[in-house]
């Protein structure tokens, strides 16, 4: 208790006022300090009935600097929540010609600024089309180019490798974009340093590398290997569709180690998925080679979510230049410490190839670069499209594996593998809702049932319908302001 006490002084020693009270907007400000170096501003407000229009403006301008400070919180009277601000300037006690000119400036405002928005999410809709496209062709064309090229050249192991490699790519692709898009231009090292606080205070040192890099990279190593493996044992499109799992298995490990947010709606996607690992094994009979490529498939997508909850865990949120230098990073790592394992596995023949001339070269390379340009749109295609959208491109792989299997192999879909199909692709859909779906399908359900209740009944005359619009002037419109 003793202790607590001295933290509140602390904090409270440390609290500044930013503003002090005054008769014309009638508000407070102050800034508490956060962690790390983050402030959080508070403002009381009053706001009486008969405030002009010239305090309101005063009043969010005073808003707008506090906004420097950080994150912001406001409390107070707000006499305004019924009524649109626009209404009330149009209410003062101006000429009528001043009226009506205020009044089409911030129709005209309003129209802009709809216009802006709509512009915006047309835009982010279709390079979010753009990047699902991408996203299906480049990890279905990946799986069916490592199913081609197994034929020729049985090595999963040295295919791994040979991929990682590509991911040095990353951070000269990540420069180069950065040279043509900011206007302030930095060196490849200067960005490097800067980007090396990501792993800690003291950068990139080796001991970080072996620390924060090497698991991740011993893990990016295994999901991969799994995968192929897993593509040599069954066909695409079961291996396309299990994957899909990883989605359940982040979100149980982001439960058990985050603690994050229980939602029964993932429970359910969760258990869905597992019933669908069941049924895909039960689809050909429990025969040896399914069972072992099930086993593959879902050991990668475990790995996978393995690695996504422990970057979240021991790194957090990644910038766009840091995940490209961690990547890199990864594929250093790869060179350094991961290229013995095929050299080992050459010379005790268990992935061996007769001479280097009969390495499809076309084939890697093809499967590297579709591998390189899939985690590129997954990484970065946040920037410009939404998350939801990215990861639909995911699931959508799976119709187009099932069309190509069903044309250049003996795959038979059964009722029991169309059902566990559905079943994890449901789960996976499942998983995509965000955490507050269930507040935004009340929300739409309350506005579907206000409006009808303010629809106007039909046979009722006009003397009925003027006054209904008569009251409705009178009243201040609610619809303006939301939670």
């Amino acid at each position: 208790m003793f202790i607590i006490i001295i933290i509140i002084i602390i904090i409270i020693s440390k609290i500044k006022i930013l503003k002090d009270a005054n008769c014309s907007l009638e508000s407070l400000w102050i800034e508490i300090p956060g962690i790390k170096g983050k402030s959080i501003a508070v403002g009381l407000y009053y706001h009486p009935p008969d405030q002009d229009g010239e305090t309101d403006k005063a009043m969010l301008k005073e808003i707008r600097q506090a906004t420097k400070v950080g994150n912001i919180i406001i409390m107070g009277f707000d006499s305004w929540k019924a009524k649109c601000w626009d209404e009330r300037s149009r209410e003062s006690p101006a000429p009528a010609e001043a009226q009506m000119q205020a009044g089409v400036e911030a129709s005209g405002r309003g129209n802009r600024c709809c216009w802006k928005c709509s512009v915006t999410h047309l835009k982010k809709f279709f390079w979010g089309v753009a990047v699902v496209l991408g996203v299906c062709s480049s990890w279905s064309g990946s799986t069916q180019l490592a199913k081609l090229t197994f034929k020729k050249f049985d090595a999963p192991f040295t295919l791994t490798w040979f991929a990682t490699n590509w991911n040095f790519l990353f951070f000269p692709l990540y420069y180069i974009g950065h040279v043509f898009k900011s206007a302030e231009k930095q060196s490849p090292k200067q960005r490097y340093r800067e980007f090396c606080g990501f792993f800690g205070d003291n950068g990139l040192t080796l001991k970080v590398f072996f620390t924060k890099a090497a698991p991740f990279g011993v893990l990016w190593t295994l999901t991969n290997y799994l995968y192929l493996h897993a593509i040599k044992k069954i066909n695409t499109t079961d291996v396309s569709v299990l994957f899909c799992c990883n989605k359940a298995f982040v979100f149980l490990l982001s439960w058990i180690v985050l603690r994050d947010r229980f939602m029964g709606v993932r429970i359910v996607a969760a258990i869905l998925a597992i019933a669908g690992i069941v049924m895909m094994t039960y689809a050909d009979g429990f025969h040896s080679h399914s069972v072992i490529g099930i086993a593959l498939v879902v050991g990668s997508a475990s790995m996978s979510a393995l690695y996504k909850v422990l970057f979240k865990l021991l790194l957090g949120s990644a910038k766009f230049g840091e995940a490209a230098l961690f990547l890199s990073v990864l594929a250093v790592f790869n060179v350094l410490f991961v290229t013995c394992i095929p050299i080992i596995l050459y010379f005790t023949k268990v992935e061996y190839w007769s001479s280097f001339d009969a390495i499809p070269w076309g084939n890697l390379c093809g499967f590297s670069v579709l591998l390189l340009t899939f985690n590129s749109l997954l990484n970065f295609g946040i920037a410009i499209t939404y998350p939801t959208l990215i990861s639909l491109g995911i699931v959508l792989s799976v119709p187009v594996n099932a069309v190509v299997d069903h044309y250049t192999s003996e795959i038979v879909f059964n009722s029991v593998r169309v059902i566990a199909i559905v079943i994890i692709g449901l789960g996976f859909l499942l998983l995509l809702l965000p955490e507050e779906w269930d507040v935004w399908l009340i929300k739409l359900l309350t506005r579907l049932k206000v409006r009808k209740k303010e629809e106007i009944p039909e046979g009722n005359g006009d003397i009925v319908s003027g006054l209904q619009n008569k009251s409705r002037r009178t009243r201040p419109s609610m619809s303006y302001f939301t939670h």
